[in-house]
């Protein structure tokens, strides 16, 4: 019994690895844009893409976390926390929209 219970927990050990794998391989190839441009400056742009999407997905984990910290510290009622949560929410706003604030300051 306790043998078969290891393989089970070997194997759903084993799928979850696989898992995380298949799941970074199609991150990345979604990314991979190829830029097949004779022009140079139609590169640069197609990399200031590339890099603003970036950020502004980092941005939007940053802003998730944030509404996930607010929350909890209603829950908890953590002034700390909720000022926290609130910073990273903010920070998180800022940085999703970076190239908008840009584009309008600009």
């Amino acid at each position: 019994m306790k043998k078969t219970m290891k393989k089970i927990e070997k194997s759903k050990k084993g799928l979850r690895i696989t898992k995380y794998a298949l799941m970074t391989i199609l991150l990345m190839l979604s990314f991979a844009t190829p830029v097949f441009a004779d022009d140079p400056l139609a590169a640069i742009n197609g990399l200031s893409t590339f890099i603003f999407s970036a950020i502004k997905a980092i941005g939007m984990i940053l802003l998730g976390f944030g509404i996930v910290q607010i929350g909890l510290s209603l829950k908890s009622h953590d002034a700390s926390q909720r000022a926290n949560g609130f910073l990273t929410f903010f920070g998180g706003v800022i940085i999703a929209f970076a190239k908008d604030i840009l584009d309008l300051i600009l």
